[in-house]
C-alpha cells in the first residue's frame, strides 16, 4: 500500500526516520504499530477521522490507521482512542488492512 504524507511537523519527523519496521497491533478495524519517534499533539489533532487516515498516536508513539469502527466508535465512524496528529492518508482501499493480524511484521519505507 502507498500513503501520501501531509506537510506537518509530525509528517516530516516520520519521513526522517524512514525506513522502519515494527510489529502490527489491531484494535477493532484499526492497525497500529510503534515507530521510533516523538511528537507533541498538534493544534488540529482529531479523534474521528476518515478511513485510511495515517495518524500519529502521541501517547503510544505509534502510527494508527483506521479502516472502520473501533471499540470506541459510535456507529460506523473511525474513532481513535485519543486525539491524534494527522500525518497523511492511504491511497486505495483502506479495507485491505483487514488482512493484517496482530504480530504481523510491518515495514514502512519512503518513495520520493
Amino acid at each position: 500500500m502507498f500513503g501520501v504524507l501531509n506537510d506537518t511537523a509530525t509528517a516530516r519527523e516520520l519521513w526522517d526516520i524512514l525506513p522502519c519496521s515494527s510489529m502490527a497491533n489491531t484494535w477493532g478495524e484499526e492497525v497500529y504499530f510503534s515507530v521510533p519517534m516523538n511528537a507533541e499533539l498538534e493544534a488540529d489533532a482529531q479523534q474521528v477521522v476518515p478511513a485510511g487516515t495515517i495518524c500519529f498516536w502521541v501517547e503510544g508513539r505509534s502510527l494508527a490507521i483506521p479502516f472502520g469502527p473501533t471499540p470506541v466508535s459510535r456507529g460506523n465512524e473511525c474513532r481513535l482512542v485519543t486525539r491524534v496528529n494527522i500525518v497523511g492518508k492511504l491511497e486505495g482501499n483502506a479495507q485491505m488492512l483487514a488482512s493484517i493480524r496482530g504480530g504481523d511484521r510491518i515495514r514502512i519505507d519512503a518513495a520520493a
